[in-house]
């Protein structure tokens, strides 16, 4: 049991580390402090529900119907095409900086619903913690063991990233630092949607 939730932790935790519209989401929102707790539990809580429908056999489903995920990778490269220019555009744009006096937060609901598309609309999040995991799951005699070290990898990411991006808070007092985190963010959202182009031709 132990050597499968141990097991289920490293793989989860490997996976999930790659960089990604998620994650850069979440790195810049804890860079900037703004609702924090609130975004790295909706993605870990996100994992957790798409873990545990992947170890409950739905991994078998998806891959019965396969124009389900296309939809789910023309849908999600677009949204990445999008995000993508918006993030060279704030890069051309310039000017913005962590300021800890008078700035004004964005809204809870618009963060958490930005967070929502970014994870549920990533095919990649589903091959990962739906195929991929769940398929795996089913190697092992405590498939929920696995499933349930997944997740707590999941957990331990995102807070680790969230809140361990204040220490680099320093850094993006500058306005060239955002502009280089805006246009790495924007080519990695391309990246992504590339990937997804050319994996559906």
């Amino acid at each position: 049991m132990i050597q499968a939730a141990v097991a289920g932790f490293a793989l989860g935790f490997s996976l999930i580390m790659a960089i990604g519209a998620q994650n850069a989401f979440v790195l810049r929102q804890g860079l900037r402090g703004e609702f924090v707790l609130p975004l790295v539990m909706t993605c870990a809580i996100s994992d957790a529900i798409l873990i545990a429908a992947g170890v409950a056999g739905f991994g078998v489903l998806v891959e019965a119907y396969p124009g389900a995920v296309d939809i789910a990778r023309w849908g999600g490269a677009a949204f990445l095409l999008v995000y993508g220019a918006m993030s060279f555009r704030a890069a051309f744009r310039g000017g913005e900086a962590l300021q800890d006096e008078g700035r004004k937060a964005k809204s809870l609901s618009g963060a958490v619903a930005t967070c929502l598309v970014l994870t549920w609309a990533n095919p990649h999040v589903y091959l990962d913690t739906v195929v991929l995991l769940g398929g795996i799951s089913a190697q092992y005699d405590n498939n929920w063991a696995f499933g349930a070290g997944a997740i707590v990898s999941s957990f331990v990411f995102f807070f680790l990233l969230g809140f361990g991006a204040r220490l680099l808070r320093p850094m993006f007092t500058s306005a060239r630092a955002w502009q280089v985190l805006d246009v790495l963010v924007g080519l990695t959202m391309w990246a992504i949607a590339a990937k997804l182009l050319f994996w559906m031709a």
